[in-house]
């Protein structure tokens, strides 16, 4: 019964390392949306999450066709993420207005529904991508391990924490019924030090209990 608790709270503290190193300090999409009801004009965004303050110069999105590989829409980016976490950068009007609340940077672009992907570069390296949709044989994902749902008009894609990043877009992305922009959930864990230890802990229990119970794994019955 001892050794089932220590199985059980080695998975936890296995869980809370695997979000403790997957937390992003470089940007991530962490929010697309791409097809309105209607029109996408003035509706459609990508929401990025980062640390606070982080200058975005130097990164682009960019569209890659799945039908072809072609890249555009391209969007260069400015500006610094906010005090919470999110930088928004949002399609305008042709009048330069958006209906996107809270935008941070207004741009002129139309991502296309899927098989589609979308990716973010910092001087011409990739730092993330988003494919989304389902890609037929011959056509071309851009994406992260495996392709995150298209979604039916009015719905966006989000991450699960917009901190976290495993880089399988259908395990880190959820479809979101209303889109949120600026607005997320993010990931607290514990400092990677504070967890290993509780891991070299762990360990130290299940060593304990094995040698208590006498518990032995050589070819000769001593208890190890």
């Amino acid at each position: 019964m001892k050794i089932g608790r220590v199985a059980r709270l080695g998975f936890e503290i296995g869980t809370i390392l695997l979000v403790a190193f997957n937390v992003q300090a470089t940007p991530i999409i962490s929010e697309f949306y791409y097809d309105a009801p209607g029109s996408d004009d003035g509706q459609s965004f990508v929401e990025i999450a980062g640390l606070p303050g982080t200058s975005l110069e130097g990164f682009v999105l960019e569209g890659v066709n799945g039908a072809n590989g072609a890249v555009g829409p391209s969007v260069v980016l400015s500006g610094s993420i906010g005090m919470n976490g999110l930088f928004v950068v949002a399609d305008r009007l042709a009048d330069g207005s958006t209906s996107v609340l809270g935008a941070d940077l207004l741009a002129n672009f139309d991502f296309q529904n899927g098989p589609d992907s979308v990716v973010l570069r910092q001087d011409g390296v990739v730092v993330d991508a988003l494919g989304y949709g389902v890609f037929g044989a011959g056509e071309i994902y851009a994406g992260e391990g495996a392709p995150a749902p298209d979604v039916s008009a009015g719905q966006s894609l989000a991450r699960l924490f917009a901190n976290v990043d495993t880089d399988d877009n259908a395990a880190d992305f959820v479809v979101l019924g209303t889109p949120t922009p600026g607005s997320a959930e993010f990931a607290v864990v514990p400092e990677p030090t504070t967890a290993l230890l509780l891991c070299f802990g762990l360990g130290g229990l299940a060593a304990g209990g094995r040698r208590h119970r006498g518990i032995s794994n050589d070819s000769t019955g001593t208890p190890i």
